[in-house]
């Protein structure tokens, strides 16, 4: 599952172009670039998960004519990108937070810049964007997180004595089970060795899997009405959709075929038309999902969040943003993760903006409005 020879074959807007880029730090990353022509800022733009640096294509045109050089890899182990052959069992580091900073901040100094005007992140490339403006706020000198709160460095505890800071949310993730129905957190089902070869080997196809699952958790899907959990308990998160706290004899594909749009639905859905989503299917059933289903992996991972305790407590202190769509859950699906993001992890938090009617993919489903947002914060 080696990542092919960059063709022309992407449905791309005037003015960005697709090539290979060795990021100097051992992976060679598929990259979009708009306004490449001449010196000007940079601004990165990390996709999250399942998608693809495709993802970013409604903005790069506008923030190229604003004045940036605009950027948005495959990130390892997606899409065209080095890492996507990689198997459960292969070691992880190469997909650990610390290392996506420095697959980031190879690829910013390959492109010839020493800094970037903006990172921003979408879903798991929020908490990617996260890291990047927590480690190297001398490099990336704002941050605008979309669609998910970073929950920032573990905490540790204060005094011999003390317990461990979060133990609810393990508490909570692990009591699903005795739930009736008994339920089971999707962070857990995608670090599991079935995750992959289930959304892979999914009796509709991995495009109608996509199309499921772009849909449930869209502003299209009825059923998107989010509010603010109380608290880290098992109760609170069972009132999450099923997308995110599943039944636990479910599987992800079967979760999502629940909710698979109808032909008129499917024509109607102006912000994915089935030429941009065979851009995903076409990867994603070509390189897998294990890749991206790494990281999930080191969520669950107690070593892995061990050496991340070096930076308990180091906050962000450059400017930053959060942007979501007002029917997005993903906001929500950590109680109280939004207030911290805003009230101790980012020091300098200028704005925190929801647009109406969006779902999780807000910048594709809400093209202009999040071009309007991004240009302010960045004037």
């Amino acid at each position: 599952m080696n990542s092919p020879p960059v063709t022309a074959d992407l449905p791309l807007p005037p003015g960005v172009r697709s090539r290979l880029v060795n990021n100097h730090n051992g992976c060679l990353m598929h990259v979009l670039e708009a306004g490449w022509e001449s010196p000007r800022p940079c601004v990165m733009l990390l996709h999250g998960f399942p998608e693809l640096a495709f993802s970013w294509r409604g903005q790069m045109t506008a923030l190229a004519q604003a004045g940036f050089h605009v950027i948005a890899p495959d990130q390892r182990g997606y899409g065209r990108s080095g890492g996507t052959g990689v198997a459960y069992d292969d070691d992880l580091f190469a997909y650990s937070p610390i290392n996506r900073v420095a697959d980031t901040l190879g690829l910013v100094r390959a492109l010839g810049h020493e800094s970037v005007a903006a990172v921003v992140g979408h879903d798991f490339g929020a908490h990617v964007a996260g890291w990047c403006a927590l480690l190297r706020p001398d490099v990336f000198r704002s941050v605008v997180f979309m669609s998910a709160t970073f929950p920032g460095a573990p905490l540790l505890p204060l005094g011999p004595n003390a317990p461990a800071v979060q133990p609810s949310q393990r508490n909570a993730i692990a009591g699903l089970a005795s739930l009736e129905p008994p339920r089971k957190h999707y962070w857990r089902y995608y670090a599991t060795r079935e995750a992959n070869s289930d959304m892979l080997n999914c009796p509709q196809g991995v495009h109608d899997f996509l199309r499921a699952y772009f849909h449930v958790k869209s502003g299209d899907w009825a059923g998107n009405r989010p509010f603010a959990l109380e608290a880290w308990t098992s109760g609170e998160l069972a009132k999450l959709p099923r997308y995110y706290v599943m039944d636990a004899g479910q599987d992800m594909a079967g979760t999502a075929a629940a909710s698979m749009p109808t032909p008129a639905e499917i024509a109607a859905c102006d912000w994915m038309s089935e030429a941009d989503l065979r851009v995903y299917s076409t990867e994603y059933a070509r390189s897998g999902f294990q890749g991206g289903l790494q990281s999930y992996r080191l969520m669950v991972s107690p070593l892995v969040q061990a050496q991340l305790h070096a930076f308990s407590g180091r906050t962000i202190d450059t400017p930053a943003s959060y942007i979501s769509g007002d029917r997005d859950w993903g906001t929500w699906q950590a109680p109280g993760g939004l207030d911290r993001l805003a009230g101790s992890i980012c020091t300098q938090m200028k704005s925190v903006d929801f647009v109406p009617g969006a779902g999780h993919w807000v910048q594709q489903e809400a093209v202009e409005e999040v071009n309007a947002r991004l240009l302010a914060f960045l004037a």
